[in-house]
């Protein structure tokens, strides 16, 4: 009886140790750390349908500060560069501003630079195929939604440096609907003289955690009856659109990988039908509500986005 217990308990030890055991998590916390302590210069593609996108991404870790130089090469450009926890934006047209942060917001989800654990409860990491990207041998990672919900996300990394080659938004179908790819990476010992000029530049002094939202009131007037699970508030206000001056009730949602925007406002002139657009992975869904209008964007399916639009109701 003694043998046998032991045996049972061995048996279950080894499941326990294979459970909390995953290379495709593992090949994603490697990727994390590489791209904090890699030196690289790369240029990458976003691909969202006919339309196209080019980047250059640069990255340095110089003794304990680390350099970043993120720049949209199209159009009239915008520009974005960190030095260790202070980003600052270069928009056309506007102002340059630096904030606190780790991470640049990019077209790249920046979990993934993180910490992945908190993304466990509701997607699975899955390892894939192995292939060949921008000349280098690459290995899929696959993040896959635990719903139909939420899109797949898919990662090819460097075999060599652990480093992103290409990423895509994949739907339950297997399509891709937006790609990231770079076309040109390069990873050496030394910092490229590109990005350790950025040292000698002076950055604006970085603003409070709450001046990009000014004077704007908590956003109070309309419940959100459903929401796909892990999703939670970031944040809420009521502030005029750009775009027509008008005044709506603002909800920003994330699961940790995706975020949710919904916007809340009296209707627009002319009866519109309810209805959705989309680009690559991003949907927009409008939905008429008789007396309010509903909008709501981001990377989830349109199905998604009509659930979310259709479940507002006025708050108690």
């Amino acid at each position: 009886m003694k043998v046998i217990t032991f045996v049972l308990s061995l048996v279950l030890s080894v499941n326990a140790f294979a459970d909390d055991t995953n290379p495709a998590k593992d090949l994603l916390l490697k990727m994390a750390n590489a791209v904090h302590t890699r030196n690289f210069d790369a240029s990458f593609v976003v691909v969202k349908g006919k339309a196209m996108e080019p980047y250059r991404w640069v990255h340095a870790k110089k003794g304990e500060t680390e350099l970043e130089h993120l720049s949209l090469l199209n159009g009239a450009g915008l520009e974005m560069v960190r030095i260790n926890d202070q980003v600052t934006y270069f928009e056309p047209q506007s102002q340059p501003y630096s904030i606190n942060t780790d991470s640049i917001a990019g077209p790249i989800p920046e979990v993934l630079f993180k910490d992945i654990e908190a993304l466990s409860a509701h997607y699975d990491f899955v390892l894939g195929g192995k292939g060949r990207i921008a000349g280098r041998a690459a290995q899929l990672v696959r993040i896959e939604s635990k719903d139909e919900y939420k899109y797949n996300y898919w990662i090819w990394l460097d075999t060599e440096s652990s480093l992103l080659l290409k990423a895509a938004y994949v739907n339950h179908e297997g399509e891709a609907l937006e790609q990231l790819q770079l076309t040109h990476i390069s990873v050496t010992e030394q910092p490229a003289p590109m990005i350790l000029e950025v040292l000698n530049r002076n950055f604006p002094t970085p603003l409070p955690g709450n001046a990009l939202d000014g004077e704007e009131k908590i956003a109070t007037n309309w419940t959100i009856g459903w929401l796909p699970k892990g999703f939670k508030l970031l944040k809420s206000d009521r502030h005029k659109l750009d775009l027509n001056n008008e005044l709506t009730d603002y909800y920003l949602y994330s699961d940790g990988f995706v975020e949710i925007s919904v916007f809340v406002q009296r209707p627009l002139p002319g009866r519109r039908l309810s209805g959705s657009l989309t680009s690559g992975a991003t949907t927009i869904y409008v939905h008429n509500g008789g007396n309010f209008d509903v909008s709501v964007v981001g990377n989830v399916p349109s199905q998604t986005a009509k659930a979310i639009a259709e479940s507002v109701t006025r708050a108690l």
